[in-house]
């Protein structure tokens, strides 16, 4: 077996300057140079891991490693980041490996029509993430309006209060709260598409996120439910209207909150075949 494969990270187009760029600052995964492998138009950007960790077996149980995951993918994300600052990019998925160099060229020139319309596609725009969070109701007195059984029977001060009637009335000022909530995110998200759409080239629907993936994604921030999880791909000069605009269109929305992240590379927009294939996201063109 190979001591060595090679990781691809993503496609490029090849130049004098990024080959250069590429073999003086960007580290791989297992912490080697990378290096460009060229075929006609495209390029991909490449370097040696081991494959006592990546050939095929061994990859399937490194990725049960959650650990040893994250560091690979925090790699292989920060030689994508480094690429983008010099070039358009065409990101490839997390442990693309191939058994050589020559395997890599021989991808590149099978896909070369596809890669090249693709990264002209791309050509100077990044992504833009937009999630959009609707607050949780509160509790007791915010969400009910008084202490458990303090609401009086119809009878008058007299009378002993009913803690069902007064749990039940809290409930529905629950319900009638998140109900209402949710329609102010869901017209926020709306007034979203429509300014973003101004500038923004394509856009991608990702599911929302749940559970601990949305807690990290707040960032700290107040609990809220993820209601939209978008990402914009957006020509790099519009990117400042495009944040005003996203900004503007929840400003007053009681109960919403949204966050803004990038630039990134295209991660959203960089798979090949029919826009929405697989159910992950769905890619809508904006011109």
């Amino acid at each position: 077996m190979r001591a060595e494969l090679s990781y691809a990270y993503a496609v490029v187009r090849p130049s004098p300057g990024l080959r250069q760029d590429v073999s003086d600052a960007v580290t791989g995964v297992a912490g080697g140079p990378a290096r460009l492998v060229g075929a006609g138009r495209v390029a991909a950007v490449v370097s040696s891991v081991p494959a006592v960790d990546f050939a095929e077996e061994a990859l399937k149980a490194r990725l049960e490693d959650l650990e040893w995951l994250e560091a690979v993918a925090r790699a292989h994300h920060g030689v994508v980041e480094a690429l983008a600052a010099h070039t358009t990019v065409l990101p490839l998925r997390l442990a693309t490996v191939y058994l050589d160099d020559d395997r890599v060229r021989e991808a590149l020139i099978r896909g070369e029509p596809d890669f090249a319309a693709l990264l002209d596609r791309l050509s100077g725009c990044v992504e833009w993430g937009v999630k959009v969070y609707a607050e949780r109701p509160g509790s007791g007195a915010a969400a009910g309006g008084g202490a458990p059984g303090a609401e009086s029977a119809p009878g008058g001060a007299g009378e002993v209060p009913d803690p069902g009637r007064a749990y039940l009335r809290r409930r529905r000022q629950q319900h009638q709260a998140r109900e209402s909530t949710w329609a102010a995110a869901a017209d926020a998200v709306r007034r979203i598409e429509a300014g973003a759409q101004a500038v923004a080239v394509r856009h991608a629907r990702h599911r929302p996120q749940q559970g601990r993936l949305a807690e990290a994604g707040a960032g700290g921030a107040a609990p809220g439910e993820n209601v939209a999880n978008d990402a914009y791909l957006v020509p790099r000069e519009d990117s400042a209207e495009f944040r005003e605009r996203v900004l503007r269109a929840v400003e007053g929305v009681p109960g919403v909150r949204v966050e803004i992240t990038g630039p990134w590379a295209p991660y959203s927009f960089a798979t090949l075949g029919a826009p929405g294939v697989g159910g992950e996201r769905e890619e809508v063109p904006r011109r």
